[in-house]
């Protein structure tokens, strides 16, 4: 799971967070693992049928927390952005926790309050670090952003030394150079 955060991070932190118009192979990988995910989920739940009581109800808690986290990740993963990565941990987060909750029913008294109390922990945990990666990503990028105009600034006042066609071969440099 943690890999799998880090590889979201990195995503996101890089080029993820651009997004970009989506190849048809892209729409059908996403297409495929969406339609894997639910016949994964078919197939978990008619396992779940031979089970009765609250293991019949784990059982199909995580056939769900299973098939919303293969779609939450294909979803992420065709729309590469930012947002749709942080949506997938969410999600994830949110069917994490409805499987702990029902793992608590098995428990009366006290501690199936303690287990439902370390589920809410765990989920605000889990929506509290993907809201502060997104916020850290976003900072990050705004930092690289505010360096790259203050690099063409000093890029373009060194132009300012120079006069005619060198001049506005520097200028043309610079700009070619910080993207403008």
């Amino acid at each position: 799971m943690k890999a799998k955060i880090g590889a979201l991070l990195l995503c996101a932190a890089t080029a993820c967070s651009v997004g970009y118009a989506a190849t048809p192979e892209a729409k059908t990988l996403y297409k495929n693992t969406k339609s894997a995910a639910a016949a994964s989920y078919k197939a978990a739940l008619e396992k779940c049928d031979s089970v009765v009581g609250n293991p019949k109800d784990v059982c199909v808690a995580q056939a769900k927390a299973a098939r919303v986290r293969a779609e939450a990740d294909a979803t992420a993963q065709y729309r590469n952005t930012l947002r749709a990565y942080t949506k997938a941990r969410i999600d994830i987060a949110n069917a994490d926790f409805a499987l702990d909750r029902t793992r608590c029913g098995a428990f009366t008294g006290n501690e199936h309050d303690v287990c439902v109390e370390r589920a809410k922990a765990t989920r605000t945990a889990a929506l509290a670090d993907a809201k502060a990666d997104k916020k850290v990503i976003e900072a990050r990028s705004d930092a690289r952003e505010d360096k790259r105009i203050a690099e063409y600034k000093v890029a373009a006042e060194k132009c300012d030394a120079l006069a005619g066609t060198a001049r506005d071969q520097c200028v043309a440099a610079a700009k070619s150079q910080y993207g403008y």
